[in-house]
């Protein structure tokens, strides 16, 4: 491995396509983004399944309980990112990397052994230790190697496993589910962990690592606790009703929010801080932060409950569930090359606002959404919303990290990365919490209180969820057809209200995309000069 200096000189010195050289860094990077990625969407699909076979007896447990297998493994990458530059620092970019696929790996082989919803949000959160050093750690290894004029391709390139995710994760862990069990969609990472692991040893090549920063303990002691207590906070509004004023709520959110702002504080105080929010400084990185978090957080969010719906209020097995949601994936995968070779000639101000309002005209057919309503034109919302997918997400990234300085882009990186998954973290969790305090907003079906495993009596949407996902059960209680599909309308109501939340918040996210910028932006001239104060950038 070499250190930045290596790659000092003009930025013509590196030729203006993707070279082979590039390319073959790529596939390491890429194998390494879709395990990560793609073990979000396929778990997607898997939530119901999750509310069922773990919930006690014939009760299943609550949709924003079981949404923590999603919320804690993306938590778990936010707290695991702000360590990526350092350990790359301290042990090297090849052993770094081979040691995240292998504990990757390792948590998904834990997983599929898990004997309750706690020990799989644990082992979840061990996977994501693993997974969430691989796409910072390959982002800023491609984008040293490709040089800042190459950027919208390199994004492009980067950009495949988000199209992947979206349209495989859902059929795979629909159909492992199906034909076998859900302990299946963990166990299918174990021979494709092993398989990047091995690539990633004889491609990368070998570390010479010189370690020049001291980790910032202050920094990391304030920054993890106070994002896992603030969204357990958050979490937890269901399980009481809905009460803010309830102590399991607003203590440990208010705690988690005090360490982070505490966190703030800190950060702009130690020469090395965990992460550098000095760079909020530099225009285009604070409105891309911005944008993106608001548009991470609605629109993973929200695709959190497609497959859902699919399955409670349709009736949908998993495999078909998955197969519904395959088109948004289909859909920025249609977008995403394209905004990825504009981004390199045309002003990213001018691509993403065009990119949300699509996900908002998407987003506005959700929140219409019916028991009835004609599969044809969900699909149509789910396609426009790719199309916006597509051409947001890779766009701010380049920007983001375009008119950072060489020694910055690590940094920036980082910054952009933690923000991303912190953003899916809190979306995920606002939204489960939503729609959980929407489904319970039913009334109990009269004379079924005491129904075993039902001690409080069973809810209209309860039993119209039961219908579709437990009809054996179902069968055996026989309710009120008329308070079932009473139910049943309530359900998809609950959707719909829930995706009037994400709704607002895409829209919001318009407001910095239209302060990006609008002319053409120019790269930072690359320096023989290196910043004593950054940390060396290994490439390969």
């Amino acid at each position: 491995m070499a250190s930045s200096t290596s790659q000092s000189g003009p930025s013509t010195d590196y030729p203006d396509h993707i070279d082979g050289a590039v390319l073959k860094v790529a596939g390491v990077v890429v194998l390494g983004a879709i395990m990560s990625i793609l073990d979000i969407t396929v778990v997607n699909v898997a939530l119901p399944t999750f509310q069922r076979v773990f919930g006690h007896g014939s009760e299943e447990l609550p949709y924003s309980q079981v949404a923590w297998t999603v919320t804690g493994y993306t938590l778990a990458l936010a707290t695991v990112i702000p360590l990526t530059g350092w350990a790359a620092d301290r042990f090297g970019t090849k052993r770094l990397y081979v040691t995240a696929i292998l504990l990757f790996t390792a948590g998904s082989g834990l997983c599929a052994t898990a004997w309750s919803i706690n020990a799989l949000i644990g082992f979840r959160v061990l996977q994501g230790l693993g997974g969430g050093m691989l796409m910072p750690l390959g982002m800023t290894i491609l984008t040293r190697a490709a040089g800042p004029h190459r950027m919208g391709r390199l994004m492009a390139i980067l950009g495949v496993p988000m199209l992947l995710g979206p349209i495989m994760g859902p059929i795979l862990g629909g159909w492992l589910i199906q034909i076998a069990s859900w302990h299946w969609i963990f166990l299918i990472n174990v021979p494709l962990g092993i398989a990047a692991a091995v690539y990633a040893w004889f491609v990368l090549e070998k570390d010479a690592p010189e370690p020049s920063e001291s980790l910032d303990v202050v920094g990391m002691l304030l920054m993890s606790p106070g994002l896992a207590l603030f969204l357990y906070g958050v979490s937890s509004l269901p399980s009481h009703g809905g009460d803010v004023s309830n102590p399991h709520v607003w203590v440990p959110a208010l705690v988690g929010l005090a360490l982070m702002a505490t966190f703030v504080w800190w950060s702009f105080k130690p020469k090395h801080p965990l992460l550098d929010l000095r760079l909020l400084a530099n225009r285009n990185l604070a409105l891309s932060l911005i944008t993106m978090f608001l548009f991470a957080s609605a629109f993973f969010g929200g695709l959190l409950l497609v497959p859902t719906y699919f399955q409670q209020v349709r009736g949908e097995s998993t495999l078909h569930a998955g197969l519904l949601v395959a088109p948004q994936g289909l859909g920025a995968m249609m977008t995403m090359p394209i905004a990825g070779r504009l981004s390199d000639r045309v002003p990213i101000g001018r691509i993403v606002p065009v990119g949300l309002l699509l996900i908002i005209i998407g987003m506005f057919g959700l929140t219409q959404i019916t028991d009835t309503t004609p599969y044809p034109a969900i699909i149509v919302m789910l396609v426009v919303m790719g199309w916006g997918m597509g051409a947001t997400m890779m766009p701010i990234m380049t920007t983001a990290l375009r008119n950072l300085k060489p020694h910055e882009v690590a940094r920036g990186s980082t910054l952009l990365n933690i923000n991303q998954q912190i953003a899916s973290s809190v979306g995920v969790a606002t939204m489960s919490v939503v729609l959980t305090n929407n489904l319970k907003d039913s009334p109990v079906i009269p004379g079924t209180e005491g129904v075993p495993g039902f001690p409080d009596g069973i809810v209209e949407t309860t039993a119209a969820i039961l219908k579709n996902t437990q009809p054996l059960l179902f069968a055996k209680l026989d309710l009120d057809p008329a308070a079932v599909a009473k139910g049943m309308s309530s359900a998809a109501e609950a959707f719909a209200h829930t995706y009037w939340v994400a709704w607002v918040v895409i829209v919001l996210a318009m407001i910095p995309a239209l302060m990006l910028p609008r002319k053409k932006e120019q790269a930072p001239t690359q320096s023989n000069e290196r910043d004593e104060n950054a940390p060396p950038v290994v490439i390969p």
